[in-house]
This record gives C-alpha cells, structure tokens and sequence, in this order.
C-alpha cells in the first residue's frame, strides 16, 4: 500500500456540533469532498463515508474509514495535527487485523480507496457496534492503578494486594467501561452492568476475545522489545444478526494501548511510551503552562512536541512490523 503525496492544507472549515465540546481549535480535514462517498460522520480521530453507488445511492452495507492526523487529550483536540498520524494507525491496525486473524474476523473489506485518503483510510463492512469499550490490562497503571488504589480491584476484578504502578498482572484482565458520548467520560462498568447491556454470553466472548487480543499482541510485542500494558478494542455485529462479533475500528495501535519499551519496564517507576501520553505528560508539565483544573484550552503544541509525538508513533509500527515506514 502506497503512501499518499502530501496534500496542501485546506481552507478552516467549520466544527461540526458534535465536536465542538473538545475545543475551538482549527480542524483542517472535516469533512473531505470524496466524490463518489458522503460523509456521515466524525469522532474524534476517524472520520466516515458512505459509498454511492452508479445512481448516486448509499451502498447500505459498506463504510469509508478514514483516520485523520487529530490527537485528542484531556477531551480537548490539539493543534497542530501530528503528521503521518493517520497513516501509522491504518498501516499498523491491517498488519495487527493480519497477526490475529485466526483469533476473530475484522471488518476489512479493501484498501482500495481514494486517492486524497489513500494509505490512511479502508473500506469496511457495516456493522452495528457493540456499546461498551472492551478494555484488557497485562500492566496495572492509568485509571486501573487509580481505581485499584480506591478499591482494590478494577471495574469489579478484585487484584492481589501490594501492585503499584507497571505492575505486571497474572494474566490479562477485562475492565470494560461505557461509550461515553464526544467530549464526556467513559465510566467503568461491572460484569454485571456489562452483562445487562451485551447479554451474559456476548459479555463473556467480548471478555474472552478482548484478552485474548492483548495475550497475543503481547506474545508478538514481546518479540520486538515492546510490552503493551492495555488496549481498547470495538466489536460489532452484522446488522442482520448473522455471524458472531467481528473486530473493527483500529487495533494494538499508539492511539489504541500503552506502548513501553521492555528494556526500561520495571514497576512503580515512571517509563517512556510509545502512545500520546507523551503529549498528556507535555501539557502537565510546567513548560505548557497549562492548568488543566481551570477549564480553558490548552495551549497549541510546540513543534518539537508535535515531532517527537510523530517519531514515537512511527517507531512503534517500525518496531512492531520490521518494515520502514
């Protein structure tokens, strides 16, 4: 799959409503004039298109999946966009998609796509998503090491007394949280809240499938000096019903799970990741100036931020694929 030429910034386009709650920042790329598809939506990376068909009608059964260069934090989107950002998590999403094909079908359909999204976009099956974010931890930190210094346990998994943050768990757990709607936060769920909204059966292949992901994503990280402490990953159902749960959206990428490097892991100290928390650390930092707890945006990002954000993503798929990006 070729890369695409580097397009000239287009004209400041208006925020949709939907993303206005992140910031009034200037968003360069929502939505494309694709001829031939019409834009339906946009979250806070991917954007979607609907194919047309010869007479101009939506082809009910097939999606655009563009991934664009945003990096949100905080619930804030940050200025300038990071460069090639899109193109990693698509490149990397379809070599993962490749590595757990035998664990669960994706949503690829073709990487045939326009040439203004070429390299950051695939053509999908349409699927009716799942409403919970399957969530694995192999490593305790984040919002898990929080709610486990609170609780002893994470979203109702109670965990062995003693961990700190970089802890290695057992074995991979499931900690699932609500999909939240743009611009709020996602709640952890219990086995019980997810059972209610999935079903006892789905909820359990969900869990399975999800650690089963991380298991193996770990098995093939590993390999390459990369350790991924957690991960989200999105299901979805055909809309007839027909066939069990198929992965979609992105998978084991920067955006997706926290990155280490395994020669600087060792638990309760702080380490360097692969993923934007290297832009969170940035913006907390005395140098941004920001006060997070105050409400106001925060400020643009310098560029040796935005070139550092850019190397780290690309060294992770470097590391991860063998292959030059």
């Amino acid at each position: 799959m070729t890369l695409p030429t580097p397009l000239p910034t287009p004209p400041e386009r208006a925020v949709p409503d939907r993303l206005r709650r992140w910031q009034a920042v200037r968003v360069t790329d929502l939505p494309l004039d694709l001829p031939g598809y019409e834009h339906v939506y946009s979250g806070k990376v991917r954007d979607l298109y609907a194919p047309l068909d010869a007479t101009g009608e939506v082809v009910p059964d097939q999606l655009l999946l563009v991934a664009s260069n945003r990096l949100s934090a905080y619930d804030w989107m940050m200025s300038p966009e990071i460069p090639d950002k899109g193109a990693v998590l698509t490149r990397l999403s379809l070599w993962w998609f490749d590595q757990l094909r035998d664990l669960v079908p994706n949503h690829v359909v073709s990487t045939d796509v326009p040439d203004a999204v070429a390299g950051r976009a695939v053509l999908v099956r349409k699927l009716d998503m799942l409403k919970v974010e399957a969530i694995a931890r192999a490593y305790l930190t984040g919002g898990g090491l929080e709610e486990y210094r609170d609780k002893g346990s994470v979203s109702g998994v109670a965990l062995p007394e003693g961990l700190v943050d970089g802890s290695k768990l057992h074995e991979p757990v499931f900690t699932p949280t609500t999909k939240a709607p743009v611009g709020e936060h996602d709640l952890p769920m219990s086995p019980d809240e997810v059972d209610a909204e999935l079903g006892a059966d789905v909820a359990a292949e969900v869990s399975r499938l999800t650690r089963a992901i991380l298991a193996r994503g770990n098995e093939i990280a590993a390999e390459r000096g990369i350790l991924i402490a957690d991960t989200k990953v999105e299901f979805g159902v055909a809309p007839d019903g027909s066939g069990g749960l198929v992965l979609a959206d992105e998978v084991l990428t920067p955006d997706s799970s926290r990155f280490w490097p395994a020669e600087l892991w060792e638990p309760g100290h702080p380490r360097p990741s692969y993923d934007k928390q290297f832009v969170r650390d940035w913006l907390t930092s005395s140098e941004s100036g920001w006060d997070r707890k105050a409400g106001g945006p925060p400020p643009e990002l310098p560029a040796h931020v935005v070139e550092q954000t850019r190397a780290k993503y690309v060294e992770a798929y470097e590391r991860l694929t063998g292959e030059a990006f």
